[in-house]
């Protein structure tokens, strides 16, 4: 097979390295992929939403099995263009992104369908919001609508914060158009967990769950990120509360877009939070998420090939995925300034003098005319140990990720010793 894998960040990088193990693939093409995928695919210059190109160059290339990484190609209906000419894709519709791309649609989804989430009012007056923001307990949880590049969902722990929130969303229109309505919504307390659910419309089987940490700084301080490391499986993960997040989440979420007549094809993200009361929904997200495919593909058994080819051709209720009983760390290294400025274009050294068995997955990466591999983007890589316990995971990927150096580096000194 032939395989285009759409995207250029740590993510789709793990996603080529594990297609690669595949005795079914001959060739893999990433667009644009980083300096990471040169080793295991074909780089083509390609932005990952330029769908037209992306769709002459499959047809070209009799590309097999076209991934779809990150979410805005389908946001904007790179699934619908694909299908429209009988390409294999994996990846949901444009209409059923909204899951992820309508913060809005979700709420209601899971409202309608007794999906456990927070419970929440959404606006698209600047007024009602605020009229209705100074009558709420805080900490308060305001979400942008629509996508905002992760960066849309503001926990405000004072009220001066949630006010300034709403303002620069309807506003100041910080993002947009993604900020013409808002969910404002009660802050959930527990453990983060996420979960990817493979579903084939009618078939739903979840993966093993990932714990993220979003801030930037130890501790869980400053400002949120797309994620600074991860790790699998959590902590207080039970068989109990595994059955439970499928049967009232992530089975009956996939159902209720077969409902609405949205059937959900491809790989669905639930960020959760397990409270007191049980497992709720933060947000769906409709791929996969990053950083925790770095942690979830490595403990992969199964052909990830055919778990894809099972979901594109509905046939998922065939076929068994299975997990090893590894536990995974991955730390993110980031440049310096990162998520507000940062400079690129700073070599990187020591990738060279890494343990074996360490994977490491580029993000932010690109080769220099030397052939070098050079800085070029926030999150820059993602270095990845797997072993028995937890602690020996963590304790070997921090003995790794001294050893790498760039100017202005930084990344978290606390992944998995706590859960987020």
């Amino acid at each position: 097979m032939k395989i285009l894998v759409v995207g250029s960040g740590a993510r789709e990088h793990t996603i080529v390295w594990k297609l690669s193990h595949s005795t079914k693939v001959k060739e893999i093409f990433a667009a644009p992929g980083n300096a990471g995928t040169t080793m295991l695919a074909r780089n083509l210059d390609i932005n990952p939403n330029d769908i037209r190109t992306l769709l002459k160059t499959a047809i070209e290339k009799k590309v097999d099995l076209t991934v779809v990484g990150p979410e805005v190609p389908l946001a904007e209906g790179i699934v619908d263009e694909f299908q429209a000419k009988e390409l294999p894709i994996f990846g949901p519709t444009k209409a059923a992104s909204q899951i992820e791309t309508s913060k809005v649609f979700s709420k209601k989804l899971m409202q309608k369908y007794n999906i456990p989430c927070a419970p929440s009012n959404i606006f698209s007056s600047y007024q009602e919001a605020k009229q209705y923001l100074v009558r709420q307990p805080i900490p308060i949880v305001i979400k942008a609508d629509g996508l905002a590049a992760g960066k849309g969902v503001i926990v405000a722990e004072t009220l001066k914060q949630a006010q300034q929130a709403l303002d620069n969303i309807m506003l100041e229109r910080v993002f947009g158009a993604a900020g013409d309505r808002v969910v404002i919504e009660e802050k959930l307390n527990g453990r983060e967990m996420s979960v990817f659910s493979f579903s084939d419309t009618a078939t739903s089987i979840p993966s093993m769950p990932a714990c993220d940490y979003k801030p930037v700084f130890d501790g869980n301080r400053g400002p949120n990120t797309g994620g600074m490391g991860s790790y699998s499986p959590p902590n207080f993960l039970t068989n109990g509360l595994y059955e439970k997040i499928n049967n009232t989440i992530m089975q009956p979420a996939v159902k209720a877009m077969q409902n609405e007549g949205l059937p959900y094809q491809g790989v669905l993200y639930g960020g959760l939070m397990i409270t007191d009361t049980g497992p709720k929904v933060m947000e769906f997200n409709a791929r996969f998420g990053d950083p925790e495919t770095q942690v979830v593909l490595p403990r992969l058994k199964t052909d990830l090939v055919d778990i894809m080819l099972a979901v594109v051709n509905k046939k998922l209720n065939q076929i068994k995925i299975e997990w090893n009983n590894k536990a995974c760390v991955g730390v993110v290294i980031a440049s310096g300034g990162y998520p507000s400025n940062y400079k690129r274009g700073f070599p990187i050294n020591g990738l060279d003098n890494l343990d074996d068995d360490i994977l490491t997955f580029h993000a932010g990466t690109k080769l220099d005319e030397a052939g070098k591999f050079i800085t070029s983007g926030g999150r820059v890589l993602t270095i990845v140990a797997t072993a028995q316990t937890l602690a020996q995971a963590r304790e070997r990927v921090y003995n790794n990720i001294s050893r790498i150096k760039f100017e202005g580096c930084h990344f978290r000194k606390d992944i998995a010793l706590f859960d987020p």
